[in-house]
């Protein structure tokens, strides 16, 4: 049996694709730095994977909240925690660009894959018919799914003590 994908579902299972390797790439790249620039792609490509299901404003939240402030949040993680042993062990050895090429094929085939989507007008048209807006997405957060949302804060709260716990000195003068 032969299965025919349209132009929507392949540029959709080629975005998770991309999201599934740079997500892989951050777990098993050593350099912290260099393992932040898959976990951007890996963010973009999700986000893409929410345009074309017909959520924008999901994939708008993710570009904003995710790759945007949570990123900041990162770099300023990896400058408090002075990871300078960690970044001059892994660094690359030759200065050029090999370093940035993984990680610019990837972002470059997910901006073809979002101008395709923008150029294509049967695309367009499938992607208008199923669009979810805010308004929804509010009435359902703050309506049945309320106790899932206080549940959600509160682990992101613990998580934020623990990292505070962490990241603390010890009592006699040293750090974990």
């Amino acid at each position: 049996m032969i299965m025919h994908l349209s132009a929507l579902e392949i540029l959709f299972y080629l975005a998770g694709l991309i999201a599934i390797v740079a997500s892989i790439k951050v777990v098993t790249h050593k350099n912290t730095v260099h393992a932040l620039l898959y976990l951007v792609v890996s963010m973009l490509a999700v986000a893409i994977c929410f345009y074309l299901m017909g959520a924008p404003f999901a994939a708008g939240l993710e570009v904003i909240v995710y790759a945007g402030a949570i990123l900041v949040l990162f770099v300023f993680a990896i400058m408090l925690f002075d990871l300078k042993q960690d970044e001059t062990l892994y660094a690359p050895r030759n200065k050029g660009g090999s370093v940035w090429f993984g990680p610019c094929l990837l972002a470059i085939i997910l901006l073809i894959e979002i101008l395709i989507s923008i150029d294509n007008s049967d695309i367009q048209q499938r992607l208008s018919a199923t669009v979810v807006d805010s308004k929804q997405v509010g009435i359902l957060l703050y309506g049945p799914y309320l106790l899932a949302v206080e549940i959600a804060s509160f682990l992101l709260l613990a998580g934020l003590v623990a990292g505070y716990h962490y990241a603390k000195p010890d009592s006699q003068g040293g750090h974990l």
